[in-house]
Parts: structure tokens; C-alpha cells; sequence
């Protein structure tokens, strides 16, 4: 009954009616993204203009060099734009549909322990968003993730371009 329930519950809803709570979005993740979730790609917070993701390093993320995998740092940073663009939408109010459509990434340092990707690009998307409802044109935006090791020091900086459209 339970595993019923909870598929119906996500049958039903869309991001755009989830309320945006780390705790949420991590259940979210559980049944949407189970890769990300199994890697312990964890939400922290989310705010109107903020997002940070966390992930530990551990076996089953790593690489054959005893560091975390590159692509288990680009679901976290993913995750970290991905949910202010989420939010956005659902705070507009209108169905828009959101896509990557380019990713850029540079790793500067082994990923070692518990790091952090954070995103703090909630206004610009805010305001891309809202020219491409008050346009109708599709829009595009530009959005950096930078993960951060326990000493402050940057280990890797993701470029993502999303794309973005009102659906008619």
C-alpha cells in the first residue's frame, strides 16, 4: 500500500506544485534521480537566491584514483541550479519547461572528504524567466555551481546553460 501510495503521490504531482524543502527535494531525489540519491547527493538549503548541495566522499562515489568521480560532482552541481530554476517556475506560477543544454566544468583539486556545490544565481534566473513569459520567446541562462572542500578551497566549477520556454 505504501509503495503504491508514494507512486501515485509522484504520479500526481510536478515540480511545480512541490514545496521546496531540502527534506522534499531529497525524497524527490530518492524516486526521481536514484542515481544522485544512492551517491549521497544530499540537498542543504535552498533559498529565493541560493542553493547548496552536498556530497561525501565515499566507495561507491569514487574514481579509480581514490577521489570523487567527476559525474557524481556534476549531479550535485546540476542539482544546485537545477532546484533555483525549479523554484523559479513554480514561484511564476506558469508551466515552463527547462532543459541543459551546455555544461562546462573545470576540476581544480582532488574532491576528497565532504564538498559542498553551491549556486547563487536565484535572481538572475528569476528575472530570465520572467522575460521569457513576458516575451514568450524561449530564453536561455547561464548559471555557475562551485564546489567547496572542508578547508574553503575550490575543487571543481560547473557552467550550465539552461534553456528555457513557456509551454502553450
Amino acid at each position: 500500500m505504501l509503495k503504491f501510495s508514494l507512486k501515485l503521490y509522484f504520479a500526481s504531482k510536478s515540480y511545480i506544485e512541490m514545496k521546496f524543502t531540502p527534506r522534499k527535494i531529497n525524497t524527490f531525489l530518492l524516486f526521481k534521480l536514484p542515481a544522485a540519491f544512492f551517491t549521497g547527493v544530499r540537498v542543504a538549503s535552498i533559498s529565493e537566491t541560493n542553493s547548496v548541495v552536498r556530497v561525501r566522499h565515499r566507495w561507491v562515489n569514487q574514481n579509480p584514483f581514490k577521489s570523487m568521480f567527476w559525474a557524481v560532482q556534476g549531479m550535485a552541481s546540476e542539482l544546485s541550479t537545477g532546484i533555483l530554476v525549479m523554484k523559479a517556475i513554480s514561484d511564476s506560477g506558469e508551466k515552463v519547461s527547462m532543459l541543459v543544454t551546455n555544461m562546462n566544468a573545470v576540476f581544480t583539486k582532488k574532491a576528497v572528504g565532504k564538498i559542498r556545490f553551491e549556486c547563487n544565481d536565484g535572481a538572475l534566473i528569476k528575472e530570465v524567466i520572467k522575460r521569457a513569459v513576458e516575451t514568450g520567446d524561449g530564453q536561455t541562462v547561464l548559471v555557475t555551481s562551485e564546489g567547496i572542500n572542508e578547508e574553503g578551497v575550490s575543487v571543481s566549477k560547473f557552467e550550465f546553460e539552461w534553456s528555457l520556454k513557456v509551454k502553450s
